[in-house]
C-alpha cells in the first residue's frame, strides 16, 4: 500500500513487504527490489529461464512476466516503488521554469529491458550482510517514519543497495583490486583506514596502490574519497538531507570537514553543488 507521509501532505508510492510471496510478483506500475534470504526457485522471466538460490536479489519492472515453476523453502522481503519515487526534490525557484525534475539513475539498468540486461545482479558473500542490513533499515524507515526526512533516508539506502549491486556487476572475476573495490562500496559510510584495504587485498601498501593506479588512476584511499563524493553528489541532488546527515552517510566524521573536503575537490560548496546540479539536470 502507498504510504501516507504523516509529516507532509502527500502520498509516497512505496511499500515494504517483510514476507513477500514471490509467486505474486511483479506488481503493475511498480518496480520491485526483492531480497531472497533463503530457499531456491526456478521459472522464467520474460521468457528467459531463471534459477535462483539464496542469497540473491531480484529486480523486477511492473510489466515483467515472471512465472515460477518450482519453489523450495523461499523466504524473501521486497521493496516496491513507483518510478516517480526516484525523482528529486523540486527546487521552488526552478519549478515554473523547469517543470520536470532529475531522477535517480543508479542501478536503473536492472529494471530496463532494452537489449541485453542482467537477469540477476551478482551477489557475493562479502556484499550480502551489508545488503541485508540496508534492507532491514530501509524497511524500518518505511514502517516507522521516524522524522520528516524518512523518505530521504529510504532513497539513501536505495542508492546504497543499487550502487553496490551495480559495482558488483561490472566485475565478474574479482582480482585483489576488485576485492578492495567491493569492500569500499560496502563499507564507505564507516571509518576506513589503509590497513583495512591492504588486509582485504592481502597486499602491502605499495603493491595495492600500484594496481589501483593502473586500474583507477588513483591510490586506493584516493578512490575511497572519490567514491564518497560520488555518493554525496547523489544525495545532494536527489534528497533534501542536511549536510550533517550526508556527511555521516558518506563516511565523514562531521559536516565542517565534509564541506571543506567537498569544496576543495569540486571547487564549490555542497549547497552550491546541490542547487546547480538540480538546475542542470532539469535543463537537460
Amino acid at each position: 500500500m502507498p504510504q501516507i507521509d504523516r509529516y507532509k501532505n502527500r502520498i509516497v508510492h512505496i511499500e515494504f513487504v517483510p514476507m513477500e510471496d514471490v509467486s505474486r510478483l511483479p506488481y503493475p506500475e511498480r518496480r520491485s527490489l526483492v531480497l531472497i534470504t533463503s530457499g531456491r526457485l526456478q521459472g522464467t522471466l520474460n521468457g528467459h529461464p531463471i534459477s535462483i538460490e539464496a542469497p540473491a536479489v531480484l529486480c523486477l519492472a511492473g510489466d515483467d512476466d515472471m512465472k515460477v515453476t518450482e519453489m523450495q523453502g523461499i523466504a524473501a522481503q521486497a521493496f516496491h516503488f513507483h518510478p516517480e519515487f526516484l525523482k528529486s526534490v523540486r527546487l521552488s525557484e526552478t519549478e515554473e521554469v523547469f517543470p520536470s525534475v532529475p531522477s535517480i539513475q543508479t542501478g536503473q539498468s536492472f529494471f530496463q529491458r532494452v537489449g541485453p540486461y542482467p537477469i540477476l545482479p551478482r551477489m557475493t558473500s562479502q556484499a550480502y550482510p551489508h545488503i541485508f542490513e540496508w534492507f532491514f533499515v530501509l524497511g524500518t524507515e518505511v514502517m516507522a517514519q521516524s522524522d520528516e526526512r524518512w523518505a530521504c533516508r529510504i532513497k539513501k539506502y536505495l542508492i546504497q543497495i543499487l550502487g553496490l549491486l551495480e559495482e558488483l556487476n561490472q566485475n565478474r572475476e574479482p582480482s585483489p583490486v576488485d576485492q578492495v573495490l567491493e569492500y569500499i562500496h560496502a563499507n564507505y559510510p564507516r571509518k576506513i583506514i589503509l590497513e583495512d584495504l591492504t588486509r582485504t587485498a592481502h597486499l602491502n601498501r605499495v603493491s595495492l596502490n600500484k594496481l589501483f593506479q593502473a586500474r583507477c588512476g588513483t591510490t586506493a584511499m584516493g578512490y575511497l574519497l572519490s567514491y564518497r563524493f560520488k555518493v554525496a553528489c547523489e544525495l545532494l541532488t536527489h534528497t533534501d538531507m542536511n549536510l550533517n546527515d550526508i556527511a555521516r552517510a558518506t563516511g565523514f566524521e562531521y559536516d565542517t570537514y565534509f564541506i571543506k573536503q567537498f569544496t576543495s575537490k569540486k571547487g564549490m560548496s555542497p549547497t552550491t553543488y546541490r542547487n546547480q546540479s538540480r538546475k542542470f539536470s532539469n535543463a537537460q
